[in-house]
């Protein structure tokens, strides 16, 4: 059901059945291990090329979540999802294995939640089961939009790394007690950074600007929620979101703010300003927040991902940088208001 300027509401209540999350060695040294369904050890996951390998991790993140649920890939109904991989290859290869009808998906590091969103409305209209997911990696993606991590070359402190993951999440009309409810679809915000080690800083104004269209369309705010967790804005991304939202004036309490980026690797120095990719949001939403939903730890969450729409090309012909934030609520049933 639309709701307001740019919003959904799901009557039906949609459910997150399962959820799958894989990560790389270094993810695996950070805080969250225990929440990862599998960890590889070895950054080629088994295969020749890294972008190989992170279609190996959207297929074993979408098979983790089937298997948790008994089901099998001739019962998903619709697959929806993308990366950053050149016309989001890595995850149209995983489709091809998957063999579901497919949704190919780009919101940079937003796909997550534009996936879960849009699975939650096809299960709202009468689909049975629908898988959302999106992986990245990091010697993929910073071969392609930065450099070769072989190069060797040195990076700014404003800089984040890519997360080597892969998240997937199982979309049914029942079966469980963490439920989607409400969505908040991004407009596209672009304030002139072309700086593509600055991805935190071009990307905090969309995930303010959507927060607060939600807290508009809903007419709701953040004593609503328990946790607002936005995608990787990482430690500078996520101090300008603060401000600006003081600009705003609707100040934001810090603890209730949180972002990906900055828990999935708590402080690691190679991580610079923290953690990106589409795989970032994904692994920590479809790993420790659900954990924390299912375990009564949190009762109501404001999943908000975020995306810088760039590719090689816009930033050779020095474009600046537009992004954009998708919104999604995650409730538990016993706090459904």
């Amino acid at each position: 059901m639309f709701t307001g300027q740019q919003s959904w509401a799901y009557p039906t209540y949609p459910c997150i059945l399962s959820s799958g999350v894989v990560t790389g060695p270094f993810e695996a040294k950070g805080p969250l291990r225990d929440t990862f369904d599998k960890v590889y050890d070895d950054l080629y996951i088994g295969e020749n090329t890294f972008e190989k390998a992170q279609k190996v991790l959207m297929e074993e993140a979408c098979q983790q979540a089937l298997q948790k649920a008994g089901k099998s890939t001739t019962d998903v109904s619709f697959l929806f999802g993308g990366d950053l991989i050149n016309q989001d290859t890595g995850t149209s290869f995983a489709a091809r294995t998957i063999n579901a009808p497919y949704y190919g998906l780009f919101g940079a590091c937003s796909t997550s939640m534009e996936a879960l969103s849009l699975a939650a409305q096809a299960v709202d209209q009468g689909a049975p089961l629908v898988l959302a997911g999106t992986a990245s990696h990091y010697a993929a993606i910073e071969k392609q939009f930065r450099y070769p991590v072989e190069y060797g070359a040195q990076r700014p402190p404003t800089a984040q790394r890519t997360v080597t993951a892969g998240g997937a999440a199982l979309v049914a009309p029942n079966g469980s007690d963490v439920v989607v409810t409400k969505s908040t679809i991004g407009k596209v915000v672009d304030h002139g950074i072309k700086d593509p080690y600055n991805m935190g800083g071009a990307m905090a104004p969309a995930a303010v600007d959507t927060i607060l269209a939600h807290f508009n369309d809903f007419q709701v705010d953040e004593r609503d929620y328990d946790l607002i967790i936005t995608g990787d804005l990482g430690n500078l991304g996520r101090s300008l979101a603060l401000e600006w939202f003081r600009q705003k004036e609707h100040p934001m309490p810090e603890a209730k703010f949180q972002d990906c980026g900055l828990l999935i690797y708590d402080d690691a120095p190679e991580a610079m300003s923290g953690a990106s990719g589409t795989g970032c949001s994904a692994a920590v939403v479809f790993g420790k927040v659900l954990n924390d939903l299912k375990n009564g730890r949190l009762q109501r969450v404001l999943a908000v991902a975020t995306g810088a729409l760039l590719s090689p090309l816009t930033y050779q012909q020095q474009e600046s940088i537009p992004c954009i934030a998708h919104a999604v609520t995650l409730e538990t049933k016993g706090g459904l208001s």
